[in-house]
């Protein structure tokens, strides 16, 4: 009987565990619609930025365009933006962008430079403080569903780096949201911008979805026509100050892109490892409940033969 209550109990416990895992897999699908819905809405002002940007240096194409985002120098030290998350119960998600983080380090390392990292989420902040890595600037605390103003919060620590020669160059080491069982960490050169690629190709918009009661995610290719400004049009300011003006906006666009599909993978991979955790939580119930039954009808049957032979002794 002692081991019918221990049974039971595990089952209990399992079935409460079910509920809970069951609960974050659902937030995080509610979260993940979140993210979709904030990409669809940032979207009209990237596109329009990037068309703006791309008239600009089609323009300036055959002119001396110096400034300072744009100027290329040898490169001795290069600053590494890391985004990973502040939580865990998120499958491999952290541990893949810490490991692309820490082998792009090494690489660098390899040919002879410098670096130092600007970590976004705390998971790869304790990471690599523990191996006493040099670290620039840290943030935590971001919001599930990033914001601009987070995205220029950090974008105006990357721009002094990089300004103030500290670093030669940023690169950009993030999650890239492929499906909702997919993500693919990448770096990315965040500075110096090259103005060949403000040109915005055909993207990708993710929707999730359901069918039959599951989710699944959709991507969408957009077509954004490229068009260049008029050849007549009059500009106020010199289109050199205006590119000045709009290029740290850009950078901190594709930050702020890059936080999205960073957040999006995140919840996507919580919502996969809760989902697939609810599922062997299942199967354990399952298992318990079959030992329990065997060993009640054991003890059922040990006792039916006890009461059997008390009888047979009687006679």
């Amino acid at each position: 009987m002692a081991n019918l209550k221990s049974i039971r109990d595990r089952i209990q416990s399992v079935k409460n565990t079910k509920k809970i895992t069951e609960a974050m897999r659902l937030v995080a699908a509610a979260r993940v619609r979140r993210a979709q819905e904030q990409v669809l809405s940032t979207r009209p002002f990237a596109d329009r930025l990037a068309q703006v940007l791309y008239g600009l240096q089609t323009r300036l194409r055959f002119e001396d365009v110096d400034l300072p985002l744009l100027k290329k120098r040898e490169v001795r030290s290069v600053g590494l933006l890391v985004i990973s998350g502040d939580r865990g119960l998120c499958g491999g998600y952290n541990t893949n962008v810490i490991r692309r983080a820490e082998n792009r380090a090494k690489e660098l390392k390899a040919e002879g430079l410098d670096y130092k990292f600007v970590l976004v989420g705390r998971k790869s902040i304790q990471y690599f403080q523990r191996r006493n890595q040099p670290i620039d600037a840290t943030y935590t605390g971001l919001e599930q569903i990033p914001t601009a103003a987070e995205a220029t919060n950090i974008a105006d620590q990357l721009l002094s780096l990089f300004l103030s020669d500290t670093v030669d160059r940023i690169e950009l080491i993030y999650t890239r949201f492929v499906s909702l069982v997919s993500s693919r960490p990448v770096v990315q050169t965040l500075l110096p911008l090259d103005t060949q690629g403000l040109e915005t190709p055909d993207d990708e918009i993710f929707r999730l979805t359901t069918r039959g009661g599951e989710f699944s995610v959709e991507r969408e290719k957009i077509t954004t026509p490229v068009r260049a400004l008029p050849r007549d049009m009059i500009f106020e300011q010199d289109p050199v100050q205006i590119l000045d003006s709009l290029l740290p906006l850009y950078l901190s666009n594709q930050l702020l892109r890059a936080l999205q599909e960073s957040a999006a993978s995140e919840l996507a991979a919580r919502m996969t490892a809760m989902s697939n955790a609810s599922d062997n939580a299942a199967d354990l119930i399952s298992n318990l409940t079959l030992t329990y039954n065997k060993a009640r009808q054991a003890a059922i049957t040990q006792e039916i033969l006890e009461v059997v032979g008390g009888a047979e002794a009687l006679t």
